[in-house]
């Protein structure tokens, strides 16, 4: 799928929230037919380095343009850490938009914390940490922020509303891959 367009679909979609003309899906279905397949897709915005919304699907349950257009307007305007975007937000150039694109994520079996470790591969695997009710995910760039094992769980432990050392419970892992597209 062309990088280009699906930037297009998301800046689009967030047009459109702020009376932009409404997106043409059939146009894009009939230009791009990959766009019906289903895909689980996240959709990041930046402000100058620092992040802005970040929303996706984990599961892939929509076409693949059903899920950017949704996942980019929450990302705008739903995301909870965040107040709605703003119309100069958007016009300005201190937005960065991102999408990735997820493999369907799949159960990581470990007997122990050092087993696990020798199992993740930083920088490639986004990672589904879940016990109990608890549950939180982060994308394979958050590496880049947290670029060590034990700094990368211990925040995805805490986003998950959970102790910093929740691994010595043994939660259910899973990981997913994901293609990355950035634009400025």
């Amino acid at each position: 799928m062309n990088s280009k367009i699906l930037l297009q679909i998301v800046h689009e979609a967030i047009a459109e929230e702020f009376g932009g003309k409404k997106i043409d899906k059939e146009g894009y279905y009939l230009l791009y037919p990959t766009l019906k397949e289903k895909r689980a897709v996240f959709v990041t915005i930046n402000k100058r380095g620092g992040l802005r919304g970040c929303i996706g699907s984990l599961v892939a349950h929509r076409p693949l343009l059903e899920d950017l257009i949704q996942n980019a307007k929450s990302a705008a305007f739903k995301d909870p850490r965040f107040p709605p975007l703003t119309k100069e937000e958007f016009e300005s150039k201190d937005l960065e938009i991102e999408i990735s694109i997820l493999t369907p994520s799949y159960e990581l079996p470990y007997e122990d914390i050092e087993d696990l470790k020798s199992k993740i591969k930083p920088n490639v695997h986004g990672v589904i940490l879940s016990i109990q009710n608890y549950r939180a995910t982060f994308l394979p760039q958050v590496w880049e922020q947290l670029p060590t094992f034990d700094s990368f769980f211990a925040h995805l432990c805490q986003k998950a509303g959970l102790s910093g050392d929740c691994l010595k419970y043994h939660p259910r892992i899973e990981v997913y891959e994901a293609i990355k597209i950035k634009a400025s």
